[in-house]
Order: C-alpha cells, then sequence, then structure tokens
C-alpha cells in the first residue's frame, strides 16, 4: 500500500464516518502480513489467531489516537510485535519457565501442529531461529521471511538503523553456525 492510499485509509478510519466499511479494508490489507508476523514469533496458529483478534481489537479502539508520527502499517507491527511479546511472557509465567525455555518448547510443538507445513529444513531453521535471544529473532523473521526494509524495522522496533544490521548479521552467523552444527 502506497502512501497516499495510506493517508486516505487514515482519514476514514479517524473519522465517524463509513469506520467500519474503513476499518474492514484495513483488515483486509493488513491480516495476512500481521498473522505471519505474530506467527513467526508464537510459533502456534491458534495463539496467532488469538493475538491477531486482540490487535485488531486494540487498534480500533485507539486508531482515533494514531498521531502519524510513523506509517500507519508500522503502527501496525508495533502493536503486533508487543502483543506477541506480552503473550510469550505471560505464557513463561505460567508455566514458571524462562523465555528461552519457552522458546524451544514452542518449536517442539511445531513438530506435530498440523498447521505447520514445513520440512525438515525449515523445522531446523525454526530450531535455530528459536536458539536466539528475542530480539534478534524479531529482526532476523522480519527481514527474512518478511522481507522488511531495515527502515521499516526500524519504525517498528523504534531503534536505529545501524543497530538492527548488527542484529541481522550476527542472527545470521549464529543460525548458519547451528545448521552447520547440526
Amino acid at each position: 500500500m502506497d502512501t497516499e492510499e495510506e493517508k486516505i485509509l487514515l482519514i476514514a478510519l479517524q473519522s465517524d464516518k463509513d469506520i467500519d466499511k474503513a476499518f474492514t479494508k484495513l483488515v483486509t490489507i493488513y491480516h495476512k502480513r500481521l498473522y505471519w508476523h505474530i506467527r513467526n514469533m508464537v510459533k502456534n496458529h491458534a495463539d496467532a489467531d488469538d493475538i491477531l483478534q486482540n490487535v485488531f481489537l486494540k487498534v480500533y479502539k485507539s486508531i482515533k489516537k494514531f498521531k502519524g508520527d510513523s506509517k500507519l502499517y508500522s503502527w501496525l507491527y508495533r502493536i503486533a510485535t508487543n502483543e506477541s511479546i506480552s503473550f510469550l511472557t505471560q505464557k513463561a509465567k505460567r508455566y514458571n519457565i524462562s523465555n528461552e525455555e519457552l522458546s524451544q518448547q514452542l518449536i517442539q510443538n511445531l513438530e506435530t501442529d498440523v498447521y505447520f507445513e514445513g520440512n525438515v529444513i525449515q523445522m531446523k531453521l525454526q530450531m535455530a531461529i528459536a536458539s536466539l535471544p528475542q530480539k534478534q529473532q524479531q529482526v532476523f523473521n522480519m527481514k527474512y521471511f518478511q522481507e522488511l526494509k531495515y527502515k521499516e524495522i526500524s519504525e517498528i522496533l523504534e531503534t536505529s538503523e545501524g543497530a538492527l544490521k548488527a542484529s541481522y548479521h550476527i542472527a545470521t552467523k549464529k543460525i548458519e553456525a547451528f545448521l552447520r552444527d547440526d
């Protein structure tokens, strides 16, 4: 979606006229991208669906407060990222385990997930990604799977492009080492 279309959609969302129609369009445009962003983080279809619903609910309730300091999709991704992190943190606390242990459990559960269509190589890649610190996982997933530019990731994660480039470089080296050693 180009910035002009985004501006028109935002104006419609922030006015009382046709907000439901505009919101339906927003969901149609961003549903799939946000779902996969969330799914890459939480690894589970049902959890990703629940989080996505929460994201769109938050967006609907707070769209009029959006100031336009960033692009609309960056704001949406930031909400999706924060909701996913909160979900994972709460889940780890509920099971009284660390986030790293939870990440490993989620990968193990992928093997039996009927919605995971990956082969052995994709499973190893997911295991390698799960071995990374959370920030590196986020950067790698956004850059590698979603093909976002560093500028876009910078807006979403509110981090400098230089730091993101370094995180991505370190993440790819760790993943390469993991796959080589496995």
